[in-house]
């Protein structure tokens, strides 16, 4: 690589380089080339994928149990009126069924939250796990 260091006079002002320093473009350059160098490969892996063979297995609908609570406060279970005593067993009973139906609490929207929370905590302490609250586009 050259320098030019200009004249050896000192009089005069020295001349302004007319080259272009390529040594910028050439490394921003060299770096482009080796991001593509390495992403390319990683675009080209395939993705492996295990797909079942033959008929899935029948598979029966789960059970439903829908729990509303109305304004009130009054609990139903599948639509009939149930104390919190009776809701208890029942929960129990259903926290025994293989596999466990899917319980769905709707709660009034001028239910007390005393009522729903009641409702919540004891499925969770009887160990029931699909639970799910619906109707909540009446809270929005």
């Amino acid at each position: 690589m050259g320098m030019n260091v200009g004249s050896g006079g000192g009089g005069s002002d020295p001349e302004p380089m007319m080259d272009i320093n390529t040594t910028p473009l050439i490394d921003v350059m060299l770096v482009l080339i080796i991001m593509l160098i390495i992403t390319i490969p990683i675009q080209l892996h395939s993705v492996n994928m295990e797909m079942p063979v033959g008929n899935p297995p029948n598979r029966e609908k789960p059970l439903e149990v829908r729990i509303d609570i109305d304004r009130t406060g009054q609990i139903f279970w599948n639509g009939a009126p149930i104390d919190r005593p009776t809701l208890d067993a029942n929960m129990i009973e259903t926290a025994k069924i293989s596999p466990q139906p899917n319980i769905m609490v709707r709660p009034d929207k001028s239910a007390r939250y005393e009522g729903v929370a009641f409702v919540l905590a004891n499925s969770q302490r009887r160990g029931l796990q699909k639970l799910a609250i619906i109707g909540g586009e009446q809270f929005r």
